[in-house]
């Protein structure tokens, strides 16, 4: 059995969960209308129909972002693979490819699950929803077809692709299909979107059939939420892919495959963590909206009853820094002069630690009465001035900076530069970050001092002074390297394997995490199926408290992993490559050369 003939099944899965999502998005809408005249809600046994829905939405929702996520950065790859010298980079992007090749089939099939169970749980909101969004699931399912026919033609047509021109059409393939899964997603999300934000002009009273495709996809919330989905996609692409060569790495038996598994998870680590750097300012864009669009929405979501949803969300995002630094300072043993910056990171660490336990501190804190009383309220005479988020956007900020620096720093292990304005870029460097920490700290300890409306745009200054460090001394240091002599080889694969459990972390609490910021979106809604339009009258209409919704959440992440984990387990099974020693590919000029050609990082 040939490795092409051995992968044939996913192929047949992927279209059998296309015909379905296609049936159901076809056949589905008119059950539903017939369904509807008779009941509003169906019922699900355990579970009930919300937690049905939850689970399906939530599942499909995680693969989707895995299969939207991997192409983003594949494409990137297999273009630095055609651009640069490392052929290994081609290797590597058809590798991931094979990993999407699996999991777009159970993205189809929970899509499939999840339309089935909107119709006959949620009849009447379904048709309401298809009623309005008809044309444009039209188009979804044709997306779909299209972006399912070019993944298949972009993998299976890898090796008939791969020389001169044609490896450049091969390129425009995986472009295209970026394309057709960045539509998908925008199209998708605009019904989401609708749901939390319908058009002002939208009323209870407002028949479904009346309303304009284009107003209600072009909501309030549309364009924040597809951009931080977007992101957020490659950052938890990025985290399964690290988690797979995680896998690969402790399985491998042979010194060339952990050389191999090793260089694949610090690609994925390195797209995960340097797209998490530029989430927050997406999700601070998202938040302002939905501020401006329903303050009492947004008053729900961020000092309501899910303010401490946040500090859970805190400790979440503070293991994802620790572990992406922990990964890149183990990592760094293997770097030859490396050694030089290892004092330096026990004081990154001491900015990581702090950010984290001001980012995590709560507002208002859970005491007894005798407790209030020796406090004199509910709010902590110090603590309660790290709750609100004149600290926390000062912590954060100054998190993405520090693990920029360590980012800095593994890229410059290795390098001696030999352009001579050298010392003065990295003086300007230092200064750089110098200002930056400055302003950070500056605008976060003026917020005490004016009002709430003028503090929430002191987070603008601190953004784009972080966004302009990061920038400009990333082109500094490309330029300052080009040319630099190497102070020796990368020695890929020898690392702990302790460094490959903090990929595994990084993966897991990144999916409960988008679990977690997913309920967030949702449960703001409260007990509306579309904001103050449309109301939930089911028996699960209240917000479930955040017990319950962590447990909901922890069942999805479970199932999510354990079908992953069969999905690392046939890309074992598929193909048996071979892996040339990083030594005979160019040791030299290691992988982390070509990244930094093309934007990337050492």
């Amino acid at each position: 059995m040939t490795p092409e003939s051995r992968v044939s099944f996913p192929r047949l899965a992927g279209f059998g969960g296309l015909v379905l999502l296609m049936l159901g998005a076809v056949a589905v809408p008119a059950f539903a209308q017939q369904a509807a005249a008779a009941r509003d809600y169906g019922n699900f046994p355990l579970v009930g129909g919300r937690g049905a829905i939850w689970i399906a939405a939530e599942v499909h929702l995680m693969f989707a972002a895995f299969v939207l996520g991997v192409p983003l950065f594949a494409v990137t790859v297999e273009a630095i693979g055609i651009f640069g010298t490392d052929k290994r980079y081609d290797k590597l992007a058809k590798e991931f490819t094979r990993l999407l090749l699996i999991a777009y089939s159970a993205t189809a099939i929970w899509g499939a699950i999840l339309v089935f169970f909107l119709s006959t749980l949620y009849p009447k909101f379904w048709t309401y929803m298809s009623t309005i969004f008809h044309v444009s699931m039209w188009v979804y399912v044709g997306l779909f077809f299209f972006e399912s026919f070019t993944l298949y033609l972009y993998y299976y047509g890898w090796e008939s692709l791969k020389d001169g021109i044609r490896k450049k059409i091969h390129l425009g393939l995986g472009v295209l299909l970026n394309l057709w899964g960045t539509a998908v997603m925008f199209i998708a999300d605009s019904w989401l979107s609708y749901m939390m934000s319908p058009p002002p002009q939208v009323s209870t009273d407002t028949a479904p059939e009346t309303i304009r495709l284009w107003s209600a996809m072009a909501n309030a919330t549309w364009m924040p939420i597809n951009i931080h989905r977007l992101i957020a996609n490659v950052v938890f692409g990025g985290s399964i892919v690290g988690a797979y060569a995680a896998y690969r790495f402790l399985a491998a038996r042979t010194d060339e495959e952990r050389a191999h598994y090793d260089w694949m998870g610090y690609v994925g680590n390195f797209i995960a963590i340097s797209s998490l750097l530029i989430l927050p300012f997406a999700g601070y864009w998202l938040g302002r909206e939905i501020y401006q669009y329903d303050q009492g929405m947004g008053i729900t979501m961020m000092g309501g009853f899910m303010s401490w949803l946040w500090i859970i969300q805190a400790f979440l995002i503070g293991v994802l820094f620790l572990a992406g630094n922990y990964y890149l300072w183990v990592g760094m043993a293997r770097i030859p002069g490396a050694e030089r910056f290892t004092p330096y990171t026990r004081w990154i660490l001491g900015v990581l630690v702090l950010g984290v336990l001001v980012w995590s501190t709560p507002h208002t804190m859970i005491a007894s009465r005798a407790e209030q009383a020796a406090m004199g309220g509910s709010h902590h005479p110090l603590l309660g001035f790290l709750g609100v988020m004149s600290a926390k956007n000062t912590a954060v900020n100054l998190m993405i900076l520090s693990t920029f620096l360590s980012y800095l720093l593994y890229r410059r292990a290795n390098k001696r530069p030999s352009v001579s304005w050298a010392r003065a870029a990295t003086r300007v460097q230092a200064a750089l970050f110098a200002i930056s920490a400055a302003i950070v700290i500056f605008f976060g300890v003026y917020g005490y001092f004016v009002t709430a409306i003028v503090r929430i745009g002191f987070s603008v200054y601190q953004v784009l002074s972080v966004i302009v460090t990061i920038v400009t001394v990333l082109v500094l240091d490309v330029l300052m390297l080009r040319g630099a002599e190497s102070r020796g080889a990368i020695r890929w694969g020898q690392m702990p394997a302790r460094s490959q459990y903090a990929l595994l972390v990084l993966a897991v609490t990144f999916t409960w995490l988008m679990g977690l910021m997913g309920f967030a979106r949702s449960g703001i809604r409260q007990h509306w199926h579309v904001w103050n339009v449309m109301r939930d009258t089911s028996p699960w209409a209240a917000t479930p408290a955040l017990g319950y919704a962590s447990k909901m959440i922890s069942v999805c992440v479970l199932i999510f992993l354990a079908l992953i984990a069969i999905v690392f387990w046939l890309g074992g099974l598929v193909e048996k490559s071979t892996y040339a020693p990083p030594a005979a590919a160019g040791a030299e000029r290691a992988p982390e050369r070509e990244l930094a050609i093309a934007g990337g990082a050492d």
